[in-house]
């Protein structure tokens, strides 16, 4: 189930930009994959499993959630505009990638981080 929920997670993570879902919501997917982990083979296997601590992924994401209104600043608009950047704009396949999504990520850290740190410690209880 882990592997099945950490894709899926990053499938919702991207799709939050046109349709429901986003940074929150996979987020919360991420750290329900990690918490059906360990609650099937125990905390301290799961956190050994794992290459990153749950501090560590909080504090990621809100340093990539507020990091990403800096492009805006350098760009000369307000705090936390959106700026877009398109990737192959010539061939059939066209990306735009943006600030919202780099927030999204921020978020999506910062959730599934909270998220595992709050239930690794109730679980360890």
């Amino acid at each position: 189930m882990r592997p099945m929920l950490v894709i899926l997670s990053l499938v919702v993570l991207y799709r939050g930009h046109n349709e429901p879902g986003g940074g929150f919501i996979g987020g919360l997917m991420l750290g329900a994959a990690y918490i059906l982990y360990a609650m099937a083979f125990g905390v301290n296997k799961t956190q050994k499993s794992i290459f990153f601590s749950p501090v560590n992924l909080t504090a990621t994401g809100l340093l990539v959630a507020l990091l990403s209104g800096v492009p805006a600043l350098l760009a000369g608009d307000v705090f936390m505009t959106g700026e877009w950047v398109t990737f192959f704009a010539y061939s059939a396949f066209e990306l735009k990638l943006g600030t919202p999504l780099l927030f999204d990520v921020g978020v999506y850290l910062a959730v599934a981080g909270m998220l595992m740190l709050v239930m690794f410690s109730i679980m360890e209880e």
